[in-house]
């Protein structure tokens, strides 16, 4: 059901179904600083939509068939189906549709330089830290990141510069849509199975990716990953590698140390020579990974060392992303999306490079196919905790066809010889958390999409 979008000459009107989501949201931002009239919808209110009504966007909690009829474009998220109102309206009126995947591909055309960062993990951070990198050096970058950045108060910016930075989301292959002069490749790993079914088709999407990449652009890769190292094969591009462990890689981390709060401070070699000295203000060893991204980037579009450094000690994390949220009786409150075994793992890892007494995970578990898929692993991953509740499986865009349930998920860790409370009442969890730890100086580490 979708134009080929090529221009947005005489499309004054443009309508986004699905406005309230981090994406869309940037997408009518972007378009209103160009000067299209928007409109949108969404399902629910929310921060993102009261801020976009704020902005002078027409924004309406529900459907509005109205805007539907007078709209010249509509843009339209992923998870809008063909059975909605306003794409039926679309259709019977011949009004031109577009998926938000198509209209960001649209937009990388646009800059000399698109910066698209994609992987299973870690995206919205490492678009973050290089965001920061080249907002030091006042290169006034357009950003697009999957979550709150303090350095932008928001989840996007619009830059007047050539650079475009942009978190490249694999879900439903959408990066495919894209136009990348520098793609970063964090780690391949199996997730998104309810749509691409096998690890091999995952593998081969972020093939396809970086064969997009222009010939005189640069591929950044993880080179601790071995199907990351694999994609050398699919570009003409310059080739660029980071790591830890492989001490072959352009871009290495040695002399690892870290402080009581988690966070690394270390040394980072160059093809074997010492280049710099960098300190971070996040915590945990997959940040050191995603740092290597950021400087390897920076360095390929020659950002001074100084301003690399100043950027990475400065950047205390995205919203949501082991995210300190506060003290209460002296216990330490973190927020985090972590929504697969290895991003658990990660955090899980985080913490135990803090100072404390004992550790507390809130786990509410993302879409029912992820939790079938990687029951064993999430169990394993959460055992890494010293208590452990889960509530409910969030939804998303699923129906529970699964056979799957959190009770599932608490029988696979008590399996493993760990204890595990499924609780599935926000206020029920708030309760038992304040009757058992209040008066003990423990840690309490939550991951829900709804707990602060």
């Amino acid at each position: 059901m979708e134009f080929e979008l090529e221009s947005l000459e005489g499309m004054h009107n443009i309508h986004l179904i699905g406005i309230g989501g981090i994406s869309m949201s940037a997408i009518a931002e972007t378009l209103k600083s160009w000067g299209h009239k928007v409109t949108g919808s969404d399902l629910v209110r929310s921060e993102i939509t009261d801020k976009l009504i704020q902005d002078g966007i027409e924004v309406t909690i529900g459907h509005n068939e109205e805007f539907a009829k007078s709209a010249d474009l509509i843009v339209y998220n992923a998870a809008i189906s063909e059975s909605d109102p306003e794409i039926i309206i679309a259709k019977q009126r011949n009004i031109p549709l577009v998926s938000r995947g198509k209209f960001v591909g649209f937009l990388t055309k646009r800059y000399k330089e698109a910066i698209c960062v994609a992987g299973t993990h870690g995206k919205t951070t490492t678009t973050s830290m290089i965001s920061s990198c080249f907002l030091e050096a006042s290169l006034d970058p357009t950003i697009q990141v999957g979550a709150i950045l303090s350095e932008i108060n928001g989840n996007y910016r619009i830059g007047k510069s050539e650079y475009f930075i942009l978190e490249s989301c694999e879900y439903k292959a959408n990066f495919l849509n894209f136009f990348p002069n520098t793609a970063v490749v964090l780690n391949i790993d199996n997730d998104h199975l309810d749509f691409y079914k096998t690890f091999d088709n995952i593998i081969k999407t972020f093939g396809e990716f970086i064969e997009l990449v222009d010939e005189n652009g640069a591929v950044v890769v993880n080179g601790d990953d071995k199907n990351c190292l694999k994609l050398k094969e699919h570009t003409k591009s310059k080739f660029i590698t980071y790591g830890i462990e492989n001490n072959e890689a352009d871009y290495v981390a040695k002399n690892i140390i870290f402080n009581e709060n988690g966070f690394a401070k270390f040394e980072v070699y160059k093809q074997n020579i010492k280049f710099m000295e960098i300190e971070l203000s996040v915590a945990g060893a997959h940040n050191i990974l995603n740092s290597l991204a950021a400087i390897a980037v920076s360095d390929y579009y020659k950002i001074d060392e100084e301003y690399i450094k100043r950027a990475l000690l400065n950047f205390t994390g995205a919203s949501r992303r082991l995210e300190y949220k506060g003290k209460f009786n002296d216990i330490n409150v973190f927020d985090d999306y972590g929504h697969h075994p290895t991003e658990i793992n990660a955090t899980a890892n985080a913490v135990k490079n803090k100072k404390y007494n004992e550790s507390w995970v809130i786990f509410q578990p993302h879409t029912y196919s992820r939790t079938k898929e990687h029951l064993k692993k999430f169990a394993e991953a959460l055992c890494d905790f010293d208590n452990i509740i889960i509530t409910d499986i969030y939804a998303a865009r699923e129906k529970n066809t699964f056979e799957i349930s959190s009770e599932n998920l608490v029988e696979e860790i008590i399996k493993l010889g760990k204890d595990a409370q499924y609780i599935s009442d926000f206020e029920m969890i708030v309760k038992y958390i304040k009757e058992n730890v209040k008066s003990r100086r423990y840690s309490y580490y939550t991951r829900s999409r709804y707990c602060n």
